[in-house]
């Protein structure tokens, strides 16, 4: 009897189960990276640390050409676009890299230029030390790149840069809704290596009736989508509008933080990157943190850094106009 295609619930369970092992994973390598190096490097190196775990859980299964715990789990192999044979060790490698690579190196470049195009001033930064890590690497060609522009071309490339990551947002959000519909391709990355599920044995239940049921979720999705996307386009303005007068208020904060005495410096600085505090947020405890460190931070502790009290992030109190 011939192998079947895989359905969407199997899929689905293979994929929340791969999660599941992997945020494990992760989980277990960011604490022990934390111990041994402390809090500032683990924010630093975070999101390499969970590159690495990633990489690692794909080498020991699918460029081993072997099941994955999460297609283990429902009992699915992968196979190549014959359906014929399994995918090659280079089609499988391919996959990783689409899988684990791209989505890191695109976050991290949109990120860093985004951050760049929004700087008043490019140059000077461009001149510091640092530890060499992916960040820097990233920061100083961003930085190269955006000192080569004018201000007119800064301006247009940050609208574009703001479209590219809606963009991505919207085309993972519509390639979902057609793999309700299709139910072939669950992740971006098999549907470019061509790699698709054969399932080892039959459901006891009408296959036909739950392709149906998800080519219906499939045309809600997709409504969803264009309710979203003209929403989107309805808020770009505002945002923009946003985007400008943050950036007036940050500009009066460092000329303001400029006269202050060395005590009142000493007392600003956030106690996780050992900087002077932006976007300064308070934990329901009281201690005062940089927004995106706390919030980094709660990401994987749900407790106050100093005083080691347990709240929900939803707690943070983002302080406006605080010095």
């Amino acid at each position: 009897m011939p192998l079947q295609p895989a359905n969407q619930p199997q899929l689905i369970r293979s994929t929340q189960k791969d999660d599941y092992y992997q945020n494990c994973l992760r989980n277990n390598a960011n604490e022990a990276f934390q111990t041994l190096a402390g809090s500032k490097k683990w924010l630093e190196w975070r999101k390499e640390i969970e590159l690495l775990s990633d990489l690692a859980y794909y080498c020991l299964t699918t460029f081993s050409g072997f099941q994955t715990l999460g297609e283990e789990y429902v009992n699915i192999l992968q196979v190549d676009p014959t359906k014929r044979k399994v995918p090659s060790r280079a089609r499988r490698g391919a996959l990783i890299c689409l899988h684990v690579f791209v989505p890191y190196l695109l976050d991290k470049m949109l990120v860093r230029l985004e951050h760049e195009l929004q700087a008043e001033t490019v140059g000077p930064r461009a001149s510091q030390t640092r530890d060499w890590n992916l960040t820097s690497f990233f920061r100083e060609r961003a930085q190269w790149a955006v000192g080569r522009l004018t201000e007119t071309q800064r301006r247009t490339l940050l609208h574009g840069t703001y479209f590219l990551r809606q963009g991505v947002t919207f085309a993972h959000r519509l390639h979902v809704a057609l793999f309700y519909i299709n139910g072939a391709f669950y992740h971006l990355g098999k549907r470019v290596s061509g790699i698709s599920y054969l399932r080892v044995r039959g459901l006891p239940g009408d296959d036909r009736a739950v392709r149906t049921s998800y080519k219906l979720l499939g045309a809600v999705s997709l409504l969803q989508l264009a309710l979203t996307v003209a929403l989107q386009i309805n808020n770009f303005r505002q945002r923009q509008r946003a985007r400008q007068e943050w950036k007036q208020y940050r500009n009066l904060a460092s000329s303001g933080s400029s006269s202050l005495d060395p005590l009142a410096a000493r007392t600003s600085r956030c106690v996780l990157c050992l900087e002077e505090r932006r976007h300064s947020t308070a934990t329901p405890c009281g201690h005062l943190f940089c927004w995106e460190c706390i919030t980094e931070w709660c990401n994987t502790k749900e407790e106050c850094p100093l005083c080691r009290e347990k709240f929900q992030p939803h707690r943070l109190v983002y302080l406006r106009n605080y010095k």
